[in-house]
C-alpha cells in the first residue's frame, strides 16, 4: 500500500553487493524516475555504481526474461524488476500485470535469487506519479536486504 508503514529494515549494507535492473521503457517517463530513484537509493546504500547492471527491455512482459538471464549468469545478489501498467480500457491491463507479476516470481524461485519487484500497477497515470519515487526507494531496499538474508541463510 502507497505510504503504508513498511517497519524497520535490518540488513541494509549494499558494499559488497551486486545488484542487476531491468526496466521497462512502455510509460518511459515514470520507468525512467523509478530507476532514477532506485538507483539512487542503490549507491545511499553502499553499492558501487560498478556493481550495477541496468538494461532496459520494450514492456513489462518483457521483463522475466531479461530477469532470468542475468539471474542465470550468477553474478548478481538481487535483482530489480522496474516497470509500469496503467490501466486501459480493455482486459490488457490484467494480462500485463497478472503475467509480468507471476513471472518474476517464477524467476525468482526457480533461480533463488531475491528479486524486487516495482512494476507499478496503477489505475491512472496519477496514481503512477504519485508512487515513482518512492517504490523505486523501495525496490533498492528489498533487493539489498533480501540479498543480505539470503546471504545469512545459506
Amino acid at each position: 500500500m502507497f505510504g503504508a508503514d513498511k517497519g524497520t529494515a535490518d540488513r541494509l549494507d549494499g558494499r559488497k553487493l551486486h545488484i542487476g535492473i531491468v526496466q521497462a521503457r512502455f510509460n518511459e517517463g515514470i520507468t525512467e524516475a523509478l530507476a532514477a530513484a532506485c538507483r539512487e537509493e542503490l549507491l545511499a546504500l553502499g553499492v558501487q555504481e560498478k556493481n550495477i547492471r541496468h538494461v532496459r527491455v520494450p514492456g513489462a512482459l518483457e521483463v522475466p526474461l531479461a530477469l532470468q538471464a542475468l539471474a542465470e549468469q550468477d553474478e548478481y545478489d538481487a535483482l530489480i524488476a522496474l516497470g509500469c501498467i496503467i490501466r486501459g480500457e480493455t482486459y490488457h491491463f490484467e494480462l500485463v500485470a497478472n503475467e509480468s507479476g507471476a513471472g518474476v516470481t517464477r524467476v525468482s524461485l526457480d533461480t533463488q535469487t531475491p528479486i524486487a519487484n516495482a512494476i507499478l500497477t496503477t489505475e491512472n497515470l496519477e496514481q503512477a506519479v504519485a508512487r515513482q519515487t518512492e517504490k523505486g526507494r523501495d525496490a533498492a531496499r528489498v533487493a539489498v536486504e533480501m540479498a543480505n538474508l539470503l546471504e545469512e541463510l545459506s
